[in-house]
């Protein structure tokens, strides 16, 4: 990254995809049984939580997924058929690096650039799956408000309710990854498919918490982006949980907000002894490397001398099934760190 990084707002690869791949065998599975056998159980409604509302839906058949996040949620729960296209903007690493990279090549691109109204209306989409600040935001002329008013339905990510105006919602993250899951399985009538997911994800987690090192937590510091100031996770998105599960502590897992901005100076005061790279597509975590061992605000920090960093994916670190392979990574590297 060039030394003066752009802030993300939004969010955005290292380890090898073992695991992942592995995921992929278990969550993925055969294609879950959507079924209607005469379009009768599809036009039938279900009431679903959309962040703090009650919403009704029908069963989607042109779903529009918004990142990697989305796309994976849809998959694991074996929903391809039901997926039109995703829309896939720079942040993201190339979709073939990922467990369900076969699903991917089943639907349409739809664009890689940021999504937006026109783009859903055109798709035919009947269902867009986005986080708030993220794939919708009012700003861009796309939220849930303006597609109910088109007759689209819409799902947010629960991790992403944290803010969304007039229904907020605060599920702690791996939480949110879960209900997510579970209510997709309700929209899509594949509640067994979602359970046997979720259950299988939770399993993971706690074979990981198990393994977890004894004593004082290992101090860590997520950095996403920003040479002025850092942009970080707070309390609210999914490092935070992989932090803690790995037996780590998030030193920002005090604030209540989900990526935030802090200084450099409370990044020193906290001095992390590992920090995770959030790796994306537009900005590697090599540069970001670079430039946390050059800059007078980092080079002195234990975790910079000792050259602890880990890369966290950027479909690791926002919310996806995706999460508990990062989870079982850092787990690894965390067990194995010299203190």
């Amino acid at each position: 990254m060039p030394m003066n990084l752009p802030l993300r707002p939004v969010r955005r690869r290292a380890a090898a995809l073992g695991s992942a791949l592995a995921a992929a065998a278990l969550l993925g599975g055969c294609g879950a049984d959507v079924a209607t056998d005469d379009g009768k159980a599809a036009a039938k409604k279900v009431t679903v939580q959309r962040c703090g509302e009650r919403v009704p839906y029908t069963a989607p058949k042109r779903a529009v997924a918004y990142e990697g996040g989305s796309a994976d949620k849809l998959f694991s729960l074996g929903l391809t058929e039901h997926v039109h296209g995703y829309v896939m903007p720079p942040a993201n690493p190339p979709v073939k690096e990922s467990p369900w990279a076969s699903e991917y090549a089943k639907v349409k691109m739809l664009s890689d650039d940021l999504l937006n109204k026109e783009l859903v209306v055109d798709a035919k989409s009947d269902l867009v799956v986005a986080g708030w600040n993220s794939g919708f935001k009012d700003e861009r002329g796309i939220t849930p408000k303006i597609l109910d008013k088109l007759g689209v339905q819409s799902f947010m990510h629960t991790e992403s309710c944290f803010d969304y105006p007039g229904h907020p919602e605060k599920v702690t993250p791996f939480e949110a990854l879960y209900t997510d899951l579970e209510r997709l399985g309700k929209i899509f009538r594949v509640e067994k498919k979602a359970d046997e997911v979720v259950g299988g994800l939770r399993k993971r987690v706690r074979a990981v918490e198990t393994k977890a090192p004894e004593g004082e937590r290992v101090p860590v510091f997520l950095y996403d982006s920003g040479a002025d100031q850092p942009f970080t996770a707070g309390s609210q998105v999914p490092p935070t949980d992989i932090i803690k599960s790995a037996g780590g502590r998030n030193i920002f897992a005090g604030l209540d907000q989900r990526w935030t901005q802090v200084n450099w100076e409370s990044v020193a005061k906290a001095e992390p002894e590992v920090i995770m790279i959030l790796d994306y597509g537009d900005q590697p975590a090599k540069k970001k490397i670079e430039f946390l061992k050059k800059s007078p605000h980092t080079r002195g920090l234990p975790a910079v001398k000792k050259d602890n960093f880990f890369i966290l994916d950027y479909n690791e670190g926002i919310s996806g099934p995706r999460n508990i392979d990062g989870l079982e990574k850092f787990g690894k590297y965390l067990r194995g760190l010299d203190r």
